[in-house]
């Protein structure tokens, strides 16, 4: 499974760095998150942290959970990720900034996952759910309207 989400953001490359790394704010800006929790912090954006969203569906809301291992690196900038717990228990995840001409930041987020969920399927099976069901319907939602409420936070919208 391979997704990718982006957005264009009026606001300068450290002002959306910041904001896609400071995680814990993030249930304050984004309505779709219930909350984020460090389990283990090494430092501001670094560490063990549990996060959970809401999927809707019409007026259901579907609750989404996952832990992963988060570190940044400024020289890029990149926010990375590696799930290490929940249903995308292996799934590395990378947001990335890149300054445009005009002064705007493109905000790209990459989710990447080869072996799809540990359920007792055969690989193939596994790895065609997470293609057809996880990718698309669960962590585009989920990256999609987190991209949209971090423009809204930096846009002042």
């Amino acid at each position: 499974m391979y997704t990718v989400d982006e957005t264009l953001i009026r606001a300068p490359v450290d002002a959306c760095y910041r904001a896609g790394a400071d995680v814990e704010r993030w249930p304050e800006w984004l309505p779709h998150y219930r909350y984020v929790r460090f389990q283990r912090r090494d430092g501001f954006g670094t560490g063990r942290v549990e996060m959970a969203a809401r999927r809707g569906f019409g007026p259901l809301p579907w609750p989404v959970w996952w832990v992963s291992e988060m570190h940044l690196d400024p020289g890029r900038p990149a926010v990375v990720y590696r799930h290490v717990d929940g249903i995308t228990t292996g799934m590395d995840v990378e947001w990335t900034f890149h300054p445009q001409p005009d002064g705007r930041t493109l905000v790209r987020i990459v989710h990447g996952w080869k072996q799809g969920p540990r359920w007792p399927l055969p690989s193939p099976a596994r790895r065609a759910v997470a293609d057809a069901v996880i990718g698309p319907v669960f962590i585009h939602h989920v990256a999609s309207r987190t991209l949209a409420g971090i423009k809204r936070h930096l846009e002042g919208g």
